[in-house]
C-alpha cells in the first residue's frame, strides 16, 4: 500500500515537472494552451490515486476518486481538440461544434460527480481501497475509445493529405504519444477491472501510461519543433518587414534587429543605442525637445520624430517611433522601428503639385462654366428680346399669352391687350433718317416701360408696332392705363443731335379687355388668340383713322 501511494506521489511531480517545463520553455498560442489543457487533465489522475491512499475515510477516497476520473473523462476531448488543431483543421472549432464536442463528456463528468445509486463505482467492504464498477464507468470507457477514434481519424486523414514531412512527422508523434497511453489505460482496465478476481491488482498502470506518454510527448515536441513554428514565423515576418525594427534593454542595449534597421544603420546587437546620439547628426523635423520628453519621460510614453539622413547622395526621409517595454510597471526594455517614407513623401509632394494643377484647371473650368452660362442666358435673352428696344418679340409673348389667356379664361381673371403704333413713323425716316428712327423707336419703348406694371408684358409686335399684355385688369383699368401712356409718349421729345432739334411723336392705341368668358367655346387657343389680335388690330385702325395719336377701345 505504501509502495502504491509513493509511486503515484511520484509519478504526479513527474508529470507535473514536465507540465511546468513545456509552459516555461514555449511560447503560448492557442496550439498550447489545447496542449497544456490535456496535459493538466493528465495530471488529475495521479494526484487522485496518491490523494486515496492516503486516507481511509470512504467519504475522501470517494472525492479523490471522482476528480480522478472526472479527469481522465476530460482527456479524451481536449485530446480531440488538440488532434484538430495539430491538423490544422481549427476553423471547424466553433460554438456549435465545440459544444457537440463537450456534451457528452460533461454529461459523464456529472454522472460520475454524483455517482447516483452507486452506478458508476461502489466500495467493495467498508471503504473504496477495494471497489465495483457500474454502467456509467462503462459508458465513460466507451465515449473516450470514441474520443481515440475519432482523433485517429483525423489523423490518418491528414498524414495521408499532408505534403509537408514536418507536419506528417508531428501526426505521427500524436499518434504515438496517444497508443502509449491508450495500451496503458486499457491495460489498467482490463487487468484490475475486468480480471481483478483472478489477478492480483496491479496499481499504476495508467500512471505509468500517463508518464510514458508524457515523456513522448515532451522529446517529441522538443525533437519536431511543434510549438517553435511560431517562433520560426515570427522571426521571419520581423526580418522580411519593410520597416526596420531594433529592441533594446532598460540600458539601451540592443538585443535584437531584423534586416531592414541593419541596411540603415552601423549597429549590431550587443551595441549601445542611444536615441540622443542618433539623431544628433541628423535633420530632425520639428526638433527633438518633444519626442525625447516622452521618450526618457518618467513614466516613458510613445514616441515618434521624422529625420532626414544623406544616403549615397539620396535624402531619405525616415518616421522613428519608440514604444516602451514595461512588466508590471517598471521599464524593461524598447522596441524602435525605422519607416523609410521617403517614396511617400516623393509620392505625397507629387500629389500636391497635381493638386495644384488641378485646381488650377478646376479654377479655369468654373471660369468656362461661368462664361458659358452667362453666354448662355445672353442668347436666351436674345431669343426672347427684340434687340433694339429690349422688349420681349412676337414669338415669346404669343408663347406666353397661350398660357396665360387660357389660364385666366379657365378661373375668369381679367386681362386686357394694348396694340399700338407710332404716327406717322415713315415720315420721321424720310426727314431724319433711319437712326433717328431706330431711336424714336427705342424711346418710345422706354416710355411706354415706365408707365406699366412689374406685370405687364411689352412686345415688340413688329415695325414701329408694339404689344403690350395686362393680366387682372378690366375695362376701366385698361383705359386709365392706355391715356396714362399715351400722354407720356406725346408729351415726351427725342433730340436729333442737330442744332438741339427734337421729335414728338404720338402713338395710336387699341384697347382690347376681356373681362368674362365661356372656357367651353374655346377648342384651340392659337385661333382665339388670333381672333382677339384681330379685334384689337381693328380698334388701332379706327384710332388710325380717327385723326391718330387717340386711343379706341374694342368692341
Amino acid at each position: 500500500m505504501e509502495y502504491a501511494l509513493w509511486l503515484d506521489f511520484g509519478l504526479f511531480l513527474v508529470t507535473s515537472a514536465l507540465f511546468v517545463y513545456v509552459f516555461m520553455s514555449s511560447t503560448i498560442t492557442r496550439l498550447h494552451k489545447v496542449y497544456l489543457t490535456f496535459h493538466a487533465c493528465l495530471l488529475l489522475w495521479p494526484l487522485s490515486q496518491f490523494a486515496v491512499e492516503t486516507t481511509d475515510d470512504p467519504f475522501y477516497q470517494s472525492f479523490y476518486l471522482k476528480i480522478g476520473f472526472a479527469g481522465i473523462s476530460v482527456v479524451g476531448v481536449a485530446w480531440t481538440i488538440f488532434a484538430i488543431f495539430l491538423s490544422g483543421s481549427s476553423y471547424v472549432l466553433n460554438r456549435r461544434s465545440m459544444t457537440a464536442l463537450a456534451i457528452p463528456t460533461i454529461a459523464v463528468v456529472i454522472l460520475i460527480l454524483l455517482n447516483p445509486s452507486g452506478l458508476f463505482m461502489k466500495p467493495v467492504g467498508t471503504d473504496y481501497a477495494e471497489r465495483e464498477y457500474g454502467p456509467i464507468f462503462w459508458i465513460m470507457v466507451a465515449i473516450q475509445f470514441i474520443y481515440v477514434v475519432l482523433s485517429s481519424a483525423l489523423f490518418m486523414r491528414t498524414s495521408r493529405h499532408s505534403a509537408a514531412p514536418r507536419h506528417r512527422r508531428q501526426v505521427q508523434m500524436a499518434v504515438t504519444g496517444m497508443v502509449i497511453l491508450a495500451v496503458f489505460a486499457l491495460g489498467d482496465t482490463f487487468v484490475n477491472v475486468v480480471i481483478d478476481k483472478q489477478l492480483p491488482t496491479i496499481s499504476g498502470l495508467t500512471s505509468f501510461g500517463i508518464m510514458f506518454s508524457v515523456i513522448y510527448f515532451v522529446i517529441a515536441i522538443r525533437r519536431y519543433g511543434v510549438f517553435d513554428v511560431v517562433r520560426i514565423a515570427q522571426v521571419n515576418v520581423v526580418d522580411s518587414m519593410s520597416t526596420g525594427v531594433a529592441v533594446l534593454d532598460e540600458h539601451d542595449v540592443v538585443l535584437e534587429t531584423n534586416r531592414v534597421f541593419r541596411r540603415l544603420f552601423d549597429i549590431r546587437t550587443g551595441d549601445r543605442l542611444r536615441i540622443e546620439t542618433l539623431l544628433e547628426p541628423l535633420d530632425v523635423e520639428g526638433g527633438v525637445d518633444s519626442f525625447l520628453q516622452a521618450y526618457r519621460g518618467n513614466p516613458p510614453r510613445p514616441a515618434q520624430i521624422e529625420v532626414t539622413f544623406k544616403d549615397n547622395d539620396t535624402f531619405r526621409h525616415v518616421i522613428i517611433h519608440g514604444e516602451p517595454i514595461e512588466a508590471h510597471g517598471v521599464l524593461i526594455g524598447r522596441v524602435l522601428t525605422f519607416q523609410d517614407v521617403s517614396e511617400l513623401r516623393s509620392l505625397v509632394e507629387s500629389s500636391y503639385r497635381q493638386n495644384e494643377a488641378l485646381q488650377q484647371r478646376n479654377r479655369e473650368l468654373v471660369e468656362m462654366q461661368a462664361e458659358l452660362y452667362a453666354m448662355n442666358q445672353q442668347l436666351e435673352r436674345m431669343a426672347i428680346t427684340d434687340s433694339l428696344t429690349g422688349c420681349y418679340n412676337r414669338r415669346y409673348l404669343m408663347q406666353q399669352l397661350e398660357h396665360e389667356i387660357m389660364t385666366n379664361i379657365r378661373y375668369n381673371i381679367p386681362f386686357a391687350i394694348f396694340l399700338f403704333d407710332i404716327d406717322l413713323f415713315k415720315s420721321i425716316n424720310d426727314i431724319h433718317g433711319h437712326l433717328i428712327g431706330d431711336e424714336v423707336i427705342k424711346h418710345t419703348a422706354d416710355t411706354v416701360r415706365r408707365c406699366l406694371r412689374r406685370t405687364d408684358i411689352v412686345a415688340r409686335y413688329g415695325g414701329e408696332e408694339f404689344t403690350v399684355y395686362l393680366p387682372h385688369t378690366n375695362r376701366t383699368q385698361a383705359l386709365m392705363l392706355a391715356e396714362r401712356v399715351r400722354q407720356a409718349v406725346s408729351s415726351s421729345e427725342i433730340s436729333t443731335g442737330a442744332s438741339g432739334r427734337t421729335v414728338q411723336v404720338t402713338i395710336s392705341m387699341g384697347v382690347l379687355a376681356v373681362e368674362e368668358s365661356n372656357p367651353d367655346r374655346i377648342d384651340d387657343p392659337k385661333e382665339y388668340l388670333r381672333e382677339l389680335f384681330s379685334r384689337v388690330d381693328a380698334a388701332l385702325y379706327r384710332a388710325k383713322n380717327g385723326g391718330r395719336n387717340r386711343i379706341v377701345a374694342a368692341d
